[in-house]
């Protein structure tokens, strides 16, 4: 009769856990609502009679709300369960992306757009879903395989926004997320089952715990800096392979998509081996890797004036490393604290957000005037060093926790 309940408790499981394509829709969504839009950004300028700044915090506002939610709705899903945040995430996104798109005024449109940020949410807590149900090793095997299957939605969304702008206007952008958000919820109710088992015991304190361990501040800045070199590479590259071999956009963003591939096919390779070399192993390789390459595109830099193929040869290690990285860093920090997964992701997305906007920001002031390569690549290795140092020290942290 035990035999006979332990396999009904298994099959339950198994049944309970939601399809791969759910989580690879809800962690595409945070990337078609960052970007698909942008290409929209003259349009809605004119659209709303609004200056550049002003119409650039359609996406400024969009990431720091999003930091804001995750801190929130992360720690919510601990208590309350993944399934009810993440349908209630979905509803709110499609309700908010619809006012969007009938806004007549930038006031409106903006406090709806600061709404729509909850879709970073369902995109974090997709780690914390998948870390409910496997061990540390398999959890990063999953994610790489996710991060893979979607790493395509950065290069296409872009191109369908820009298509839906020329062919129906810029509010078919945010019908579309409407429809996405509005389909998704229903794909959602069908197919997410509830993955948290059990509520944390003595909640507000083993969320202080969580904030102590030195092991998940690491991990979690290994994976945001991994983040945020590839957008020093997305906000920097233009305005350096533009001034130095005059390309057009067509050709830049051909030199763009580089970098994603390379991160599909290391992400692919990751979920192959990281079962039998663990988490850490991959993030240094991928890291050396990442160091490596740029390496070899400064000194080219430095000594000459290389062709473009080098340029983007030396980038490309970044995207590479990152497919190494990303996902395995995140496993790594979600497994610190295994029972508060969602608070954890809710503070890998903040920081992540927090780093991406503020490497950004960088990035524009250090090539403001003069695009030079050389300081180019010699940010871009300050801050994968800087990730590399990180994932050593959680590393150390981890192993001395054991003993």
């Amino acid at each position: 009769m035990e035999q006979v309940d332990r396999d009904q408790a298994g099959a339950t499981l198994a049944e309970a856990q939601p399809r791969m394509i759910t989580y690879v829709i809800l962690t595409a969504m945070t990337v078609i609502s960052t970007t698909m839009f942008l290409p929209a950004l003259p349009a809605m300028q004119v659209a709303f009679g609004v200056s550049e700044a002003v119409i650039g915090l359609a996406v400024s506002v969009f990431m720091i709300a999003a930091a804001v939610l995750q801190l929130v709705l992360g720690p919510l899903s601990d208590r309350v369960g993944r399934r009810p945040v993440v349908l209630g995430v979905l509803a709110v996104y499609a309700l908010a992306s619809l006012v969007c798109l009938l806004a007549q005024s930038i006031t409106l449109f903006l406090l709806a757009r600061i709404v729509q940020a909850v879709a970073m949410t369902g995109g974090i807590l997709v780690g914390a879903m998948v870390r409910d149900q496997h061990d540390r090793k398999t959890a990063a095997a999953k994610l790489a395989t996710i991060s893979s299957a979607m790493a395509v939605v950065p290069l296409m969304a872009p191109v369908l926004g820009g298509y839906l702008e020329l062919t129906l206007g810029w509010r078919a952008i945010f019908g579309f997320y409407t429809l996405v958000g509005a389909g998704m919820l229903i794909w959602a109710w069908v197919d997410l089952a509830e993955t948290r088992t059990a509520a944390p015991a003595g909640g507000d304190e083993r969320r202080m715990d969580l904030l102590k361990e030195r092991r998940f501040w690491a991990y979690a800045a290994t994976q945001a800096l991994g983040a945020g070199g590839f957008y020093v590479f997305l906000v920097g590259s233009p305005f350096v392979v533009s001034a130095l071999y005059q390309l057009d956009a067509g050709q830049i963003g051909i030199g763009l998509g580089s970098i994603t591939l390379g991160f599909m096919t290391s992400a692919a390779v990751s979920a192959r081996l990281v079962g039998r070399f663990g988490p850490f192993r991959l993030i240094v390789v991928g890291r050396a890797l990442a160091l490596a390459g740029l390496s070899v595109g400064l000194i080219g830099f430095v000594l000459s004036a290389p062709p473009v193929w080098l340029f983007y040869g030396a980038t490309i290690w970044v995207g590479i490393g990152n497919g190494l990285t990303l996902a395995n860093a995140n496993a790594l920090a979600l497994s610190v604290r295994p029972r508060l997964a969602g608070t954890a992701s809710g503070l890998v997305g903040a920081m992540g957000n927090l780093v991406i906007a503020t490497l950004a920001s960088v990035t524009m002031m250090a090539l403001a005037g003069a695009a030079d390569p050389v300081v180019f690549f010699a940010l871009m290795i300050a801050v994968v060093g800087a990730s590399l140092l990180a994932v050593l020290a959680g590393n150390r942290w981890e192993r001395s926790a054991e003993v």
